[in-house]
């Protein structure tokens, strides 16, 4: 079923509203036009009345022949006069001199209107006496006690004189033909845009390529930009919402792989002593130490996926915010990393402040800094110096753990901080590594509004830098 689009409903609402906004305007003005043109006649009959009375009250003579004199000498082509005392009845008209068979003259508007307000006129109205229509005005003179009429015929002259102006009726034609011109292109490009925002939507929901001629350009307006942006916005989001698979896919198989390794040695371990049950008690003990440690390995991978899941739902830790201190963090992990230190000839060199308060999740914020020193104990080598210090600069504390052993190669830089990477694969997992304390690392302090860097230093090995807001 075709359904009329939103540009086209758009148009004809618009046009509708300007067409009766238009021919209101064109009868307005003509109604207008035309009550000026009245009114100006009337003016200047007025100022004959007027003028015409002045005289006659300076003369104190009404007689028919003085009127008559006064009328010839301010002559006025067609012009008719007619005086009328105050009961209506008809002592002067310069046209008609049998004035017994006139009618009384009260019951005419113009009349009406002059002993009421002062003055009236009345349009195209038929005289009984001489059978022509007349424009008449009148006004009342209450001290003098009459009334003064002048009228002049209705003829194609004066019809021509009273006819509206229209030039500005042309003005309104042209000025609806270009708006309305200029409403198609607006309301034709705004249907474009939403036709192409409906292509879109339809191929998004039946998942169809969106690499079509119909959905590349969109015309160069502010909506035709915000079409265009949602559009790659949505391509974009596709394509992330891709490598998001791909990384989960690779998680997944990632995860199972590590998780395999210490399943399969317990699993070997127990066999073998399953099937052979007179295998000495020290080989016996032997395999059940190898089992617990790689049960442990296992119980840390476990923990390590459980927080790096935590982090991926940053919402929920972002209510678990408190007011934690990192000073008597990294003191409590010196002293619970202190035995393997010292197995490892290694020393922990703590410059912190006292009393560095940082608002944040307590546990994850520890696991940066255990993460960080168990990751030096495990790769930086024997006889090494861990040194931890930090700065405090505007609303950040910048913190530096650094280790002077024996670093990582260049390339691998970059990749340190993704999960499960790692540099020795043999020997991250005969050290027991997880591959997972780094991207945890990474991950709480993004968590946390921070940044984390790793480069080599000069005199070899690793330099960690990383900001935390106060």
């Amino acid at each position: 079923m075709n359904r009329t689009s939103v540009g086209t409903k758009l148009y004809w609402g618009v046009m509708a509203v300007f067409m009766l906004f238009a021919v209101s305007f064109i009868v307005f003005q003509h109604d207008r036009e035309k009550r000026y043109k009245i009114d100006v006649l009337d003016t200047r009959l007025q100022d004959y009345n007027e003028h015409m009375a002045e005289v006659l009250s300076i003369n104190k003579n009404m007689s028919e022949k003085n009127i008559d004199k006064y009328v010839k000498s301010h002559y006025e082509q067609d012009l008719r006069v007619t005086l009328i005392d105050m009961k209506g009845r008809v002592f002067y008209d310069n046209k008609y001199k049998n004035y017994s068979s006139l009618e009384n003259h009260l019951g005419r508007n113009e009349i009406k209107e002059a002993l009421k307000h002062g003055e009236g006129y009345d349009i195209d109205r038929k005289s009984s006496t001489l059978g022509q229509k007349y424009f008449y005005s009148a006004t009342c003179f209450p001290q003098q006690k009459f009334i003064i009429r002048s009228a002049l015929p209705y003829n194609n002259s004066l019809a021509k004189m009273l006819q509206t102006d229209q030039h500005y009726l042309w003005f309104a034609l042209v000025a609806m033909f270009l708006l309305t011109i200029l409403l198609y292109r607006f309301t034709h490009r705004l249907g474009m845009n939403i036709m192409k925002l409906r292509t879109f939507a339809d191929r998004a929901d039946h998942n169809e390529s969106l690499e079509t001629e119909d959905l590349v350009a969109f015309p160069s307006d502010e909506l035709g930009e915000i079409a265009e942006k949602i559009i790659k916005l949505y391509k974009r989001l596709q394509h992330t919402k891709k490598e998001q698979n791909i990384l989960k896919r690779q998680l997944t198989q990632n995860i199972a792989h590590e998780l395999k390794t210490p399943v399969a040695s317990i699993q070997g371990y127990l066999e073998t002593i399953l099937d052979n049950p007179k295998t000495n008690e020290a080989i016996k003990q032997q395999f059940l130490e190898r089992c617990y440690a790689q049960a442990q390995r296992l119980t840390s991978l476990l923990r390590d996926i459980s927080t790096l899941n935590r982090l991926d739902d940053a919402s929920e830790m972002l209510t678990d915010f408190e007011k934690v201190d990192i000073s008597q963090i990294v003191t409590n992990i010196q002293k619970e990393t202190a035995l393997q230190m010292e197995e490892n000839d290694m020393c922990l060199v703590n410059k912190l402040p006292d009393n560095i308060i940082i608002p944040g999740n307590h546990s994850l914020l520890y696991s940066v800094f255990r993460n960080l020193t168990d990751n030096a104990i495990a790769y930086a080598g024997k006889g090494t110096t861990v040194t931890i210090s930090a700065e405090e600069e505007n609303s950040k504390w910048h913190f530096t753990f650094a280790d002077n052993g024996t670093g990582v190669p260049y390339e691998h830089l970059k990749r340190l901080f993704e999960r499960f990477y790692r540099v020795d694969k043999g020997r991250s997992r005969k050290m027991g590594g997880t591959g997972l304390g780094l991207a945890i690392v990474k991950n709480a302090i993004l968590l946390h509004g921070g940044t984390i860097s790793v480069r080599n230093a000069e005199e070899g090995g690793l330099v960690f830098t990383f900001t935390l807001k106060k």
